[in-house]
Formats: structure tokens, C-alpha cells, sequence
């Protein structure tokens, strides 16, 4: 079941993302803004599912796979979009995309990623499938199982790590860099996720911890926010 959710919201965003390109192209920001939050729903309405299956035996196997199988399905069926604030501020940075633009961009990232956070919770709500039994009675399930200052540390690494991936996977053909990108995530996840998450993705942060948000905003703004920020600006500063 959690399967062809996740399928069916890929299939959905994907005619969502066509139909947009062929009525919208006359107007750039509304197409930018729609294609944006379109593309950031599907990786945070698929991820907000794959967080109900960590537990699926065996663990950590079943997860991880899956997490490489949509990273790679994610990156070939959403081309041209970063759904990432992170990823946003590169062209911003260097003047390929304008203070508008970018804007808009990143109010679309945040506005998928409430509104995916809600159809996820209406989709729990329905217990169609085992994993959604009680996902609504989590409340907090904080990802943060460590010290502030180490989480905060962790997600900067990981942020300059994935960063710099990206940027030097730019010269790799296409058809084997969204693998190499997948694999890379894949690995983080593994290495950190029992004690951040391994999000570096401040839109996909919010999305699957917004509670913990309300609670202690303060923290997980940096640790969740500032610190894949501060990942991007220092990529940028030194490359």
C-alpha cells in the first residue's frame, strides 16, 4: 500500500508538471513557482512515507533501499527543479537567477511542504495501510538523538558533502549522475539518520517535523535551517 502511494503521488506530480509546462510557459514566475512546488511536494510527501518504513524488517536493508530506489526515481522524473532552499541560493548567489525568482521558488518549497504534511496526515488518517496505524499520535518524534551542537555539526558536514557532490558530479552524464547522487544520499542516510535524520533540506525538515518545530523552534532552526545554509554558502565560498 505505502508503495503505490508513493507511486501514484510520482504519477500524479509528474501529469501535474506536464500539464503546467504546456498552459503555463507564457508565464515564467506562475510556471516557476507551480513547477517548484509541485516537484518539492512529490520528494516530501514520498519521504514523509518512507519515514513510517525504517521500521520494516529487515532493517536497516528494506529502508535504505527503498530510500536509493526513490532518490533515483526522483531525480530522473524531476528534472530542472531542486525543491531544496539550499540548492535555490546557488543561482541566486551568482547571479543566474534573480532575488524574485529565487523567492519565489523557495516560498513554493515551503508551501509544498506544508501542504504535503497535511495530505500525508489526511492519507495516516484513513489507516489503509499498517504503518499508518498511530502515525498521527506521534506528535514530536524528534530525529534529533544527539546533543544540539553535534546535530548541528552533522547536518553542516552533510550539507557541504552533498553539496560538493553535486557540484562535481556536473561533468558526469546524466543517466549515471542521478545514481551517483542517489547512492551518495543513501549513504548519509545510513551514516547519520539514526542521529539527525540526515535531512539537509530545510523545506524537507519542516515537512516531516513540524511539530518539533512548534516545540523548540529555536534549535531546530539551526540545526535543520542554518546549518545546510551555512553547508551551501561555504561551497560556494570556497568554489
Amino acid at each position: 500500500s505505502s508503495l503505490l502511494l508513493m507511486s501514484g503521488v510520482v504519477v500524479t506530480v509528474g501529469l501535474c508538471r506536464r500539464l503546467a509546462r504546456r498552459r503555463l510557459r507564457s508565464r515564467p514566475h506562475l510556471f516557476a513557482f507551480l513547477v517548484e512546488m509541485f516537484s518539492t511536494f512529490q520528494i516530501c510527501a514520498c519521504t514523509n512515507e518512507l519515514s513510517l518504513l525504517g521500521n520494516v524488517e529487515p532493517k536497516p536493508h528494506t529502508a535504505l533501499t527503498l530510500t536509493y530506489g526513490f532518490t533515483v526515481l526522483h531525480g530522473l522524473s524531476l528534472a530542472g527543479s531542486t525543491c531544496n532552499p539550499c540548492g535555490t541560493l546557488q543561482p541566486m548567489w551568482g547571479g543566474g537567477t534573480s532575488l524574485r525568482m529565487g523567492g519565489l521558488k523557495i516560498a513554493a518549497q515551503f508551501v509544498a511542504a506544508v501542504l504535503a504534511r497535511v495530505f500525508m496526515h489526511f492519507i495516516w488518517s484513513l489507516e489503509m495501510a499498517e504503518p499508518h496505524l498511530g502515525a498521527l499520535s506521534q506528535g514530536c518524534s524528534s530525529p534529533m538523538q544527539t546533543t544540539e551542537m553535534q546535530a548541528f555539526c552533522i547536518e553542516l558536514l552533510f550539507s557541504v558533502v552533498f553539496q560538493l557532490a553535486v557540484l562535481q558530479a556536473e561533468s558526469v552524464n546524466p543517466k549515471y549522475r542521478v545514481h551517483l547522487i542517489a547512492l551518495l544520499i543513501t549513504m548519509l542516510v545510513y551514516a547519520g539518520g539514526n542521529l539527525t535524520g540526515a535531512i539537509f533540506n530545510p523545506a524537507l525538515a519542516f515537512s516531516l517535523h513540524a511539530d518539533c518545530f512548534y516545540d523548540k523552534f529555536l534549535s531546530y532552526s539551526l540545526v535543520y535551517w542554518l546549518a545546510p545554509c551555512l553547508g551551501k554558502f561555504l561551497i560556494l565560498y570556497v568554489f
